[in-house]
């Protein structure tokens, strides 16, 4: 199994803090049936900058790490990267990881409340270079969480979503859940990583989240998601069922 966002990485964001951390959360992942992990830092989220230039030795240091404790996982290179104006610029000075060796792929974390105004611009710009932005969490997001049908714009563009784990099996509370399960039903994220952050805080959650997602939806749509990871980490064109719009009188206040 792939683990597509992973905060994994000693001391450099909020995520693992020291190398037994990260050597606890290996032992955990592999557990979980995880063989590979991309391992993703924030960066330019306003607390954290991790460019590529930093990132790629410090994967291949715990690499070695896991290598000598005969650890069964693979770490890969890569980034949980807040939207900016400035990305395409980040882009032309080589600071941006993407998913796969292509460079087609990108992880794209929105801010918690709100989709910035200049999003689908962006995307639009980053579309015409070949780059397939990932919406990161969609469903921690404050606005597709009021109307999960905010992504469909974005689908339509070809950008991707990806779901967080813990929020379907209801670690973010109820109401996350709620919109996870609706986005799953929907097709509107087409795969799930763990997005974990340690073992004791923000675990893992996948072997489970995929075991869920098999008994509402069944084997198909856990196997379409797994193959979806595959691509992004090879840089394949991925094919997914079609999504559909959700009925807003399930979301909303009253």
């Amino acid at each position: 199994m792939i683990d597509l966002h992973c905060h994994i990485l000693p001391g450099v964001d909020d995520g693992a803090q020291t190398l037994e951390d990260s050597l606890a959360m290996a032992e955990k992942a592999i557990s979980q049936g995880i063989t590979h992990i991309l391992c993703t830092p924030h960066h330019n989220n306003g607390k954290y900058k991790n460019p590529k230039q930093s990132v790629i030795p410090r994967v291949a240091q715990l690499q070695e790490e896991l290598d000598q404790r005969q650890l069964p996982l693979t770490v890969l290179e890569g980034q949980e990267v807040r939207i900016t104006g400035d990305l395409l610029e980040d882009m032309s000075r080589d600071e941006i990881l993407f998913t796969d060796l292509e460079d087609t792929y990108i992880l794209i974390e929105f801010p918690t409340m709100d989709i910035p105004a200049y999003t689908e611009q962006l995307f639009f710009e980053l579309r015409g270079l070949g780059k397939i932005p990932v919406i990161v969490h969609p469903e921690r997001n404050a606005k597709f969480r009021e109307d999960p049908n905010r992504l469909i714009p974005f689908l339509d563009m070809g950008v991707l979503a990806q779901l967080t784990a813990p929020s379907y099996v209801g670690t973010f509370g109820k109401s996350i859940q709620k919109t996870a399960k609706e986005m799953v039903k929907h097709n509107l994220v087409q795969m799930v990583a763990s997005d974990a952050h340690g073992v004791t805080k923000r675990n893992f959650y996948l072997k489970e989240a995929f075991e869920v997602i098999e008994k509402d939806f069944g084997q198909e749509k856990v196997l379409a998601m797994q193959q979806v990871a595959k691509d992004l980490l090879n840089g394949d064109i991925i094919n997914f069922p079609v999504y559909t719009e959700v009925k807003k009188r399930k979301f909303g206040l009253f």
